[in-house]
């Protein structure tokens, strides 16, 4: 699989919809990873990411144009002892709490399938990254409509060890704008992952579409020590 270029990908596509990034810093010592919303109506660019605890959650910018909160407002970022978990809705949770009772985060899964929101049928991604003892790996599920018919859902998961250096894996809702939207397609694309994390947080921010970006998190894990830094951008403020 040829190694993309993240920003390019982002600005050849005005609307990959949310999109999660996993993988491991050029110099080999931290774990990064990304979240990024997007929105076309204004119920979806009414959204800022604020810190819950070692994660974070959405909420409205301005709570009195809340229309529907049901699949925007939710914990896309939680922590559970040494695994960080990413996701696009309020799977987040069903993951924590499937895996804080043993179950894999595969299994944890098994009860949710993709968002209810016709024609669309937005599936659900999620990423989970694990750090122990110097050792990283992390995983990436998507769970989607069998081509649009919601009567079948398609779950994928991917699993990744000894995670190379400069490298991630990116993977988003949509393919690209469309009524209906066409839901991702295929393995997570394989993505360098350059700089620092502020260098980092800027490129992705910059390469998304100035119309329909809303908010990005980002964070960079040290492997060895589990310390970690983070960067929230909200283009609500």
């Amino acid at each position: 699989m040829k190694l993309l270029s993240l920003s390019e990908e982002l600005k050849n596509n005005s609307y990959p919809g949310r999109g999660i990034v996993i993988g491991k810093s050029a110099d080999g010592k931290t774990a990064v990873t990304a979240y990024f919303i997007m929105g076309r109506s204004s119920n979806s660019r009414n959204r800022v990411f604020v810190e819950d605890g070692e994660g974070i959650r959405t909420q409205a910018f301005d709570p009195s144009k809340l229309e529907d909160p049901s699949l925007i407002i939710y914990a896309p970022v939680r922590v559970l002892g040494n695994k960080t978990i990413v996701t696009n809705g309020d799977q987040t949770d069903t993951i924590y709490e499937g895996m804080d009772r043993q179950q894999t985060f595969e299994q944890s899964l098994r009860c949710r399938e993709f968002e209810p929101d016709g024609p669309n049928y937005t599936p659900r991604i999620s990423g989970i990254m694990h750090i122990e003892n110097g050792n990283y790996n992390f995983a990436m599920s998507i769970l989607k409509s069998s081509d649009g018919n919601p009567d079948s859902c398609s779950r994928f998961t991917y699993a990744y060890e000894k995670p190379l250096s400069g490298e991630g894996r990116f993977i988003h809702t949509y393919m690209n704008d469309g009524n209906p939207l066409p839901s991702f397609e295929g393995e997570p694309k394989r993505i360098a992952i350059e700089g620092d994390i502020d260098s980092f947080t800027e490129n992705v921010w910059e390469s998304l579409n100035e119309d329909n970006k809303v908010s990005l998190f980002v964070r960079f894990i040290d492997i060895e020590t589990g310390k970690y830094e983070t960067r929230i951008v909200n283009k609500n403020h």
